[in-house]
């Protein structure tokens, strides 16, 4: 390794580092670094070879953003492109992770002369002017962004990508199987277009379950061409709890735990040393201590449970820097209350901060340099959105309130803790409700619980949700479709077919599919094709592209915006009525609002004492079929994981106890008062499948939780139905999309006629062959 004059020698021979620029080695000499992770080891070979695609996958904060750019940087350091343009173009799915990087990025390129600049939607419209004016370096852009260039500045779009050497895809795994998804390989494809050359792709991922799917998903129909680099590096210590609640009435009085079905309500913190209750996988957590309800402070509202962990959460988590994730902005916004109330009744500083996409930017960036700032503990009370790789340095834990949304998003959550060789501590919360009579089998048994054990095996086993198969994307298709016409001025049919379906990413629709598709948009009034053949914008169709909605791939929801006086504090979706003088919990404060203007979508509010969560729109994670089947396991099997505190224990027991009795072992039917309950242990797909096959037969079937409910059907009767579906075979798609009377998801689905809407449809929600191999097993003939 040739070691720049004045500093010190490395710890290790690498070939790679000799392969980087010079000015690349010296700075990284002078930031401290002294050898390469293995993926930047790995990557840097291929990546500066320049003729292939490349597929980073390592675990967070392995270092996969240099992985990439180490090279990229070195290879235009070395021979800069003479002719205008971008030379690399970046893609990330969050302007926060691009305002991040162009920091990292910029600290890099100064020394090499490389430009680096930010386009999406809070940069200025004259500094995206003056990129445009003199295109070169590297580029850092959202999806929709580069999509508003393509539709706003088509004819430019040869002089944006005449140089570009690379295009990189961060946090791939967010894009998969996704609209957004099938938006952004359609404009990489019409980026090579435009390059008029394969420009070799760059993908970023810390979570991937299948890497033949992933690779398949960044160069369409060239995946076995794509070169892999996998990091085994992230073998730090996992330090992980699951803690047990049990759902209490708010009125209850708050001494009342002598319930033994409850278990103990919560563990003080007293109970154990710094972090004593994340044991290592392996080891014993912490043990349950229960305590009184004292302090809390205005959280009346909340169930006991809920107060309960925000306790705990309260005494564990001050003084540190964490993330607490809850599964929805709701949840976010009572936690947030909470916690604040807590400090408020302790008379010490607020640590604790909301961050959801809902929030002002002004909010959420204020969240993010709380936890950037090393001079003062904070905690953010968060969605997803701080799931991915903003840098916000070293997180000392993360907690999961609620069962995980996934494996592969657990695994991004608990990839935000544990850096700079520290270990990485989990903490899990599930609640299940109290015991009542005639309490629903299902709630017997403790259901979320068992899906977060099952989901924390398969994590350990390194095992994550693969992309589905065979999703036609024909909203997005739509999209594309629009796009191209205002990129061209007017396509033709085949010219869109060939670039957006036969050679690109919809390879799913072909030609017949595709002719329909044209015709639902020109009945729609989305297109209009002339004398010629050529297609145009029609009358809708003009409107919509030409509203900054349109960048985007997915529906967007009219909202109200919030203010306190002159300050944004974020929105609210319309569906969701607010009324003058009612309270509110928002960008974690309580609030009264003072007026309402539908006009102009605007709610006013000023600080209140009292406040209740907004509800927002937005459909739960599918629960993925190996997920159910795993939980099915964790009943019948005698392990008692070591992460579980005294309480999960006992709901675990309690869990096993139910399936046990109510015989899930030996049949999955079960008799209801006059309805039958059928356990499947499968995943959504499969349950929805079945519920529409039953429905065909005429059988009322419901979800309930882990079950259907099949009402007015004894078990005999609803064992006679499956048994038939096995032997006879399930009806087609079609017959099952029929059950569904409002089939439109996506954001164009209003344009595609009942046949194009229920492919679309089924494509998404059903799983005929998996739902049939499951009866065949169940309900043999």
């Amino acid at each position: 390794m040739t070691v720049p004059a004045g500093l010190p020698a490395p710890r290790a021979e690498s070939a790679a580092f000799e392969l980087l620029h010079p000015r690349v080695r010296r700075w990284l000499w002078e930031q401290g670094w002294r050898e390469l992770r293995q993926a930047q080891e790995a990557a840097v070979a291929p990546v500066l070879a320049g003729d292939r695609d490349v597929l980073i996958a390592a675990a967070t904060a392995t270092g996969k953003t240099e992985a990439a750019f180490l090279p990229i940087c070195s290879s235009l350091a070395a021979d800069p492109p003479s002719v205008p343009g971008f030379w690399a173009v970046y893609v990330s799915p969050l302007k926060a992770l691009i305002n991040d990087q162009h920091g990292r990025l910029d600290a890099l390129c100064e020394n090499l002369e490389i430009p680096v600049a930010r386009w999406h939607g809070d940069v200025a419209a004259a500094t995206k002017g003056r990129l445009a004016a003199r295109p070169r370096g590297i580029l850092l852009i959202t999806p929709e962004s580069l999509e508003a260039l393509f539709v706003l500045r088509g004819p430019r779009m040869g002089l944006f990508a005449g140089a570009l050497r690379y295009v990189v895809v961060d946090e791939l795994h967010s894009f998969i199987g996704t609209e957004r998804g099938a938006q952004l390989r359609s404009l990489l494809h019409r980026l090579d277009l435009a390059a008029r050359r394969r420009v070799p792709r760059i993908g970023l991922s810390a979570t991937l379950g299948d890497l033949g799917a992933a690779a398949e998903f960044l160069r369409p129909g060239g995946g076995d061409r794509v070169e892999r680099v996998v990091s085994t590096a992230d073998g730090q210590e996992v330090r992980l709890q699951l803690r047990g609640y049990v759902s209490r009435d708010p009125r209850e009085n708050p001494g009342d735990s002598a319930d033994p079905a409850a278990g103990p309500p919560c563990a003080g913190p007293e109970a154990a040393a710094e972090d004593g209750d994340a044991a290592p996988y392996g080891g014993h957590g912490g043990g349950a201590e229960p305590y009184g309800e004292a302090g809390a402070g205005g959280g009346e509202e909340a169930s006991r449970d809920v107060r309960d962990i925000a306790r705990h959460l309260f005494q564990t988590l001050r003084g540190g820097h964490h993330l607490v994730f809850a599964n929805s902005r709701s949840a976010v916004e009572q936690y947030t209350d909470l916690l604040t109330r807590e400090s408020e009744a302790a008379r010490v500083p607020n640590e604790f901060v909301p961050h959801h996409g809902n929030l002002s930017k002004d909010i959420r960036e204020h969240t993010e340099a709380r936890l950037k700032d090393r001079s003062l503990p904070a905690t953010a009370i968060c969605t997803s959105t701080l799931e991915m790789g903003i840098d916000i340095g070293s997180v000392s834990s993360v907690a999961q309130i609620g069962a995980p949304p996934g494996v592969a998003a657990l695994r991004q959550r608990l990839g935000r803790s544990g850096r700079r060789d520290a270990p990485a501590v989990l903490r899990l919360y599930v609640s299940e409700p109290a015991p009542y009579g005639g309490m629903n089998p299902a709630d017997e048994l403790r259901d979320q619980l068992v899906q977060t054990i099952a989901t924390v095996d398969l994590l350990l086993e390194r095992w994550y949700e693969p992309p589905p198969p065979g999703m036609p994307h024909l909203s997005t298709l739509t999209q594309q479709v629009l796009s191209l016409i205002a990129q061209h001025g007017g396509v033709t049919p085949a010219a869109a077919h060939r670039t957006l379906c036969a050679q690109g990413p919809f390879r799913e629709v072909g030609p017949d599919t595709f002719a329909a598709l044209l015709r639902d948009l020109a009945a729609a009034r989305l297109i209009r094709q002339e004398p010629d053949g050529l297609l145009l914008h029609g009358e809708v169709g003009e409107r919509i592209v030409n509203h900054h909605t349109f960048y985007a791939a997915f529906a967007t929801p009219v909202e109200y915006r919030v203010t306190a006086g002159s300050r944004a504090l974020g929105t609210l979706p319309v569906d969701q009525p607010v009324a003058e003088g009612s309270l509110l919990l928002f960008a974690g404060r309580r609030w009264r609002v003072l007026t309402v203007d539908p006009e102009a979508r605007l709610i006013d509010v000023a600080p209140a004492s009292g406040g209740r969560p907004p509800t927002f729109t937005g459909a739960g994670p599918e629960v993925h079929d190996r997920v159910r089947v795993r939980m099915r396991e964790v009943y019948e099997s005698p392990r008692v994981p070591a992460y579980l505190d005294a309480a999960a224990r006992l709901l675990l027991d309690q869990g096993r106890a139910a399936y046990r009795r109510l015989g899930l072992g030996e049949t999955p039917l079960l008799p209801y008062g006059k309805d039958t309950l059928l356990f499947p242990f499968r995943g959504d797909r499969i349950m929805t499948t079945l519920t529409l096959a039953l429905a065909a037969r005429g059988v009322d079937a419901a979800r309930q939780g882990l079950s259907l409910l099949l009402a007015g059907t004894s078990p005999e009767q609803a064992k006679d139905h499956l048994t038939s579906l096995a032997e006879e075979g399930l009806p087609s798609s079609a017959d099952l999309a029929r059950h569904i009377p409002d089939k439109r998801h996506d954001k164009y689905d209003f344009a595609l006629s009942v046949p194009l809407l229920t492919l679309s449809w089924t494509t998404r929600h059903l799983d005929l062959p998996a739902t049939e191999s499951f009866l065949a097993t169940t309900f043999p003939t």
